[in-house]
């Protein structure tokens, strides 16, 4: 009798154990936005794909989207209601390690931006963090800070998250999306979530001198940009403007150094070649010295000084998006400054690290542990 009693005290203390680490692992997880954001996305992915207005997502609607959120159908109805789609957890990077979800940073022209901060265990924590900003590419006009949940930029943001690194993945204005019409404003937008962090550094236990960034083609525009540009530069709200931080490093996958110099964008070297980005930058009715001036003040080889924090460029020799002589320019450029920029040629690769004919060389492990090892070398 003793020995059935005590069986069952062991099974009803480990469901207990199991029980409250469950409740630890969700208590890991806070919402800074109650649950605001969630219905924000579950409200626009409802209007975007429900074809019939019904209310609902069927199945017969939407495949490809069925495939994604078919785990949300609790009632196997095979329709997916608002309520369900709430509670969607797609978009966020899975960890036991604490993390604050949907921070609101900022709201402009009505659009409200947000930010998540993923925190390493707390065996790596043993002062105020550093923090690496991540800025997703998609052309200024497209993409969302939840790229970080996708293969590559996982990989690297788990990785720098063992090393001791918060990672603060950024929310910005989308070109001709949303209220905006102009990169500088992405820009903008993301060196207002960093001032944002350095306002409430306290509260986050995180040490707004050690700010890196992060960030792939147009989020390595970016990530260009808040590296090489002062915390004082390229002011937006009012409330983070006296607010500053110190970058110590920054790493830019694929991203373009200068918008003045078109023909780094031409990579077969035609002699009819379109500005691509141009109305992204200085819109259609912008000529002159006016179109020029905004041109430089968005390429971030025009900030590169002797004084600048250490920066690893990695390019593509077979991308057509953004062309290897971005690349190569800024390495003539170092020569005469000289600056800390270090140039990474990857043998074979498109963009987004796309095969072309061959292998690429070095592999994607290699591209992503040698960013890791960068950032951590300058922490």
């Amino acid at each position: 009798m003793t020995h059935i009693l005590n069986k069952k005290t062991k099974n009803i203390v480990s469901f207990i154990v199991i029980c409250l680490s469950h409740l630890t692992l969700f208590a890991q997880t806070e919402d800074a936005s109650k649950g605001k954001y969630a219905m924000h996305i579950a409200k626009r992915a409802l209007n975007k794909y429900d074809k019939n207005k019904d209310g609902k997502i069927q199945k017969t609607e939407d495949e490809k989207t069925w495939l994604q959120y078919k785990q949300l159908d609790a009632n196997k109805d095979e329709a997916l209601s608002l309520q369900e789609l709430v509670k969607s957890s797609n978009g966020y990077l899975t960890s036991s390690n604490k993390k604050i979800i949907n921070v609101l940073y900022k709201t402009v022209n009505g659009k409200d931006l947000y930010l998540d901060i993923y925190y390493p265990s707390a065996k790596n924590i043993k002062e105020k963090l550093p923090v690496v900003f991540y800025t997703h590419g998609g052309g200024w006009a497209a993409g969302s800070r939840h790229g970080i949940t996708k293969g590559t930029f996982t990989a690297v943001a788990q990785k720098l998250l063992a090393k001791g690194f918060c990672v603060v993945p950024i929310s910005y204005r989308l070109v001709k999306k949303e209220g905006t019409s102009f990169m500088r404003d992405c820009v903008i937008d993301a060196k207002d979530a960093m001032r944002y962090i350095a306002k409430h550094a306290t509260k986050y236990g995180i040490n707004p001198k050690r700010f890196f960034s992060f960030g792939d083609s147009a989020g390595g525009h970016i990530a260009q940009m808040l590296l090489l540009s002062s915390s004082q530069e390229l002011q937006g709200d009012k409330d983070l403007a006296n607010y500053s931080y110190t970058m110590q490093a920054g790493v830019s996958w694929y991203g373009p150094c200068d918008f003045e110099k078109m023909s780094l964008f031409n990579h077969d070297d035609r002699p009819n070649f379109r500005d691509r980005f141009g109305a992204r930058i200085a819109g259609k009715d912008i000529q002159g010295e006016e179109k020029l001036k905004r041109y430089r003040e968005m390429s971030p080889i025009n900030y590169v000084t002797a004084q600048s924090p250490p920066m690893l460029m990695i390019q593509g020799n077979k991308d057509t998006t953004i062309p290897v002589k971005h690349a190569y320019y800024m390495q003539e450029r170092l020569k005469k400054v000289p600056a800390p920029i270090e140039i990474m040629i990857v043998k074979n690769a498109g963009h987004n690290w796309r095969r072309v004919e061959k292998d690429v060389s070095p592999t994607r492990e290699e591209i992503i542990q040698k960013t890791v090892d960068f950032l951590v070398s300058h922490q």
